[in-house]
């Protein structure tokens, strides 16, 4: 680790450098000007990582760092003699980047808050409390739903719907919710690794076509095992006892629930299917799937009414979408593309590819995504412009899917059940197993290297 801040430091004060990209860098890294845009990304982002005890929402400083950074970006553009049309195609390159993701995730962050409207997660959460698991089962249960829940909606969504059950089924016990927590953690960040909807990074290599949709199964297993690892650890390390007795009552899922469930996989097939068969962006089949969203959610709310119940608005779910989240994307991927522009991602990839190799700086990666969040360093990866096998992007993928395990603040989920549980699961107490987790981290590595490597 030491060696490689080293050769980071060294690569930033170099001067100039070109990026074999669509368009030309500047070169410009070793310029006063350059430097600053930097410490202008750096400054932002600890804000971003402090934002459980400043509550300054992780958007904010970003989207000003970007502007900030393009801003400069500009002004060495002009001072390098460089056009402005040639400096637009680096900014539309970035443009268009986003708008592909955000729509994408637009789309199924609606489905996830209609299903969530339509009490289809409440429906499951009041089914588990009423079955009376034991600790274990539970423990078994919560952390296998979250990880393949987390396939499919993000591993943010996924904790923290599971993580209402835990809380309630282990009201009373806090060792059980601290673990089932950590639990939690490690299953949402593996689940997300081995499909292309279950997490952002994943998401955009997909779209950045370095892999075909069904060669992300693959990791289903080192995935699995990821996750595996540390929960046979924990599980032994729980009581054996059974949760006390509540008086939790069936929860009636609303007209047009299961309807909505269905549609939400047909919306993901009809993505697939544009990508792999029509060979259009995946985005325009998630589009199509929320046009017809809004179509039966006009039926629902012209036809169906129940007493006391509001009526299905798809605006309402619009709008309750993860705008911080969508927003701090703009401000990672304007960011990181500022920065690209510049020149600074070509010396970070001699740096990290170059000097330690791809294998070595994949499983960086993921250790650096367990204290800066994978979004900014994937982008970054892939604006490198590596050229890596199929082995070894599905690689990077794995680690800097599941690399946020290793600490509490590595990934959303994680930040976000601390914010949850009350002071029941904090950073130590997440600490305290990520031996067993560093133990998965290699075990992911080691089965993805004997079954695709």
């Amino acid at each position: 680790m030491l060696r490689f801040l080293f050769v980071l430091l060294f690569a930033l004060l170099l001067p100039e450098m070109a990026m074999a990209a669509d368009f030309d860098t500047l070169g410009l890294t070793g310029t006063q000007r350059g430097i600053y845009t930097v410490l202008i990304f750096i400054i932002a982002y600890a804000f971003v990582m402090t934002e459980e005890f400043t509550h300054l929402s992780k958007s904010k400083p970003v989207i000003l760092a970007a502007g900030i950074i393009w801003a400069h970006a500009a002004i060495l553009s002009k001072e390098a003699g460089v056009s402005a049309e040639d400096m637009h195609k680096a900014f539309e390159y970035n443009l268009k980047e986003y708008a592909e993701l955000m729509l994408f995730l637009l789309t199924a962050m609606t489905y996830i808050n209609s299903m969530s409207e339509r009490d289809v997660f409440e429906a499951l959460r009041s089914w588990l409390v009423r079955k009376q698991f034991g600790y274990r089962q539970l423990f078994v249960i919560t952390g296998i739903t979250t990880f393949f829940l987390s396939s499919v909606a993000d591993n943010l969504t996924a904790a923290l719907l599971i993580g209402a059950v835990v809380s309630a089924v282990g009201k009373g016990n806090e060792k059980f919710i601290s673990m089932g927590f950590v639990n939690l953690v490690i299953a949402a960040n593996a689940g997300g690794a081995f499909c292309p909807f279950g997490d952002i990074t994943t998401l955009m290599v997909w779209q950045a076509e370095y892999a075909e949709f069904f060669d992300f199964f693959k990791l289903f297993i080192p995935s699995a095992v990821n996750y595996g690892i540390p929960a046979a650890v924990m599980y032994f390390a729980l009581p054996d006892e059974q949760p006390a007795a509540t008086n939790e009552v069936a929860v009636q899922l609303k007209p047009g629930a299961l309807v909505i469930c269905f549609m939400f996989l047909a919306t993901i097939a009809s993505a697939v299917s544009f990508k792999q068969v029509l060979h259009l962006p995946p985005f325009m089949g998630m589009m199509v799937g929320l046009s017809v969203l809004m179509l039966y959610g006009y039926y629902l709310k012209i036809n169906v009414t129940v007493e006391g119940d509001k009526r299905f608005t798809i605006f309402d779910h619009v709008r309750n979408a993860e705008w911080d989240t969508l927003l701090f994307f703009f401000g990672v991927v304007f960011a990181v593309g500022g920065l690209g522009y510049i020149g600074y991602l070509e010396l970070l990839s001699g740096a990290m590819y170059d000097t330690l190799g791809p294998t070595t700086a994949n499983i960086l990666v993921g250790l650096i995504s367990a204290v800066v969040d994978n979004i900014p360093v994937m982008f970054a990866v892939l604006n490198m412009n590596l050229d890596m096998d199929l082995y070894q992007w599905l690689l990077v993928t794995l680690t800097a899917g599941v690399g946020g395990s290793l600490l509490s603040v590595g990934s959303a989920a994680g930040v976000a059940l601390m914010g949850q549980s009350d002071h029941k699961y904090t950073f130590f107490s997440h600490l305290k197993w990520t031996p067993a987790i560093a133990a998965g981290y290699a075990g992911s590595i080691f089965a993805h290297y004997l079954i695709n490597g």
